[in-house]
């Protein structure tokens, strides 16, 4: 099949090179020419304007947008809609905010235009392995494309199936659903998004007391020197809280067991604010999620271990790039 990649970053790049490692074919668009030279280099086909990459395709056209929430998608998507012809496809791959999504929606309908809201989950890894993708849009436009979704999701891999589940549509299993319509898809991972924000600040909670153990501020025969990068090994193997993240911690920790270039200043991409008001309009306590936060916020006053702990994650899942300068 053939899709445009516009925007060709950290996973824009590699969501065209999966494709082509599966059998599609590439048309790529990115503002920087070396990102198009470099996907042209490995059997894409570059070209220099949305105009011109409109213009490569032989049939139904179909665009995956894959630009920061905001602004920049909301502008090319606005020079691509009079660019498509009833039938043709738009995605938004990126983390755009869902309410955004079901406006879009409707907003293109009346042109014939399909627009598909694709969350993704797989950051930096995704090339090798695979991309979690929560989707939204016409029923009928998502199966269309599910050659697409099934060459960039992991597959069944290695893992167990889930006891007692019988469920008639695998995809789930292969690693991506269609969520419901438009929005849904950004709704769920905004949501994911969300809970990834607890996970990491409880890793890093935790790893901040075991480091704290050694503190001054104890008494001298009740402090313990542990071995982080041990602890964060073992607990991989076996342990009920072994996950991704704590495989990044692993691989952060080994590499310096003081995280020295991390400045510990966390960002926050959006979703996790939107998590809250989503709780909020439906009246959900979400204590963890609020905290985890607000912990990002205190962070750039105040970093801790702790932060830096946050900050080795993110950039090892996504290359998020918090270092010192």
């Amino acid at each position: 099949m053939q899709i445009a990649i516009i925007g060709l970053g950290r996973m824009g790049g590699n969501i065209a090179r999966r494709l082509m490692k599966h059998g599609h074919e590439a048309l790529v668009y990115d503002r920087n020419a070396e990102a198009v030279s470099s996907l042209a280099g490995d059997g894409a086909t570059g070209a220099a304007s949305l105009t011109e990459l409109a213009g490569r395709f032989s049939g139904r056209r179909v665009f995956w947008v894959m630009l920061p929430a905001g602004e920049p998608t909301e502008a090319t998507i606005r020079e691509l809609a009079p660019l498509c012809s009833q039938g043709d496809v738009i995605i938004d791959g990126g983390n755009t905010f869902y309410k955004d999504d079901m406006r879009r929606a409707r907003e293109l309908a009346p042109h014939g235009i399909h627009y598909v809201d694709v969350g993704t989950s797989g950051g930096v890894w995704g090339l090798e392995r695979g991309y979690c993708m929560m989707i939204g849009g016409p029923e009928e436009t998502v199966r269309d494309l599910d050659p697409v979704f099934d060459a960039l999701a992991p597959g069944y891999g290695d893992i167990e199936r889930t006891h007692g589940r019988n469920a008639p549509d695998d995809r789930a299993e292969r690693g991506y659903i269609h969520a419901g319509p438009a929005g849904a898809g950004h709704f769920v991972k905004m949501v994911h998004n969300g809970i990834e924000y607890g996970l990491m600040q409880a890793y890093a909670e935790g790893f901040d007391i075991l480091k704290s153990k050694n503190s001054a501020n104890l008494p001298e025969d009740e402090r313990f020197d542990l071995n982080l990068p041990d602890i964060a090994e073992v607990w991989r193997r076996g342990s009920v809280i072994s996950s991704w993240l704590l495989d990044l911690t692993a691989i952060a920790l080994a590499g310096d067991g003081n995280l020295a270039r991390f400045s510990g200043h966390v960002a926050d991409s959006g979703e996790g604010r939107w998590t809250l008001e989503a709780a909020m309009e439906e009246a959900v306590p979400v204590n963890v999620l609020s905290a985890a936060l607000y912990a990002r916020y205190r962070s750039r006053q105040d970093a801790t271990f702790g932060d830096k702990m946050l900050s080795a994650m993110r950039f090892g899942f996504g290359g998020h790039v918090e270092i010192p300068q």
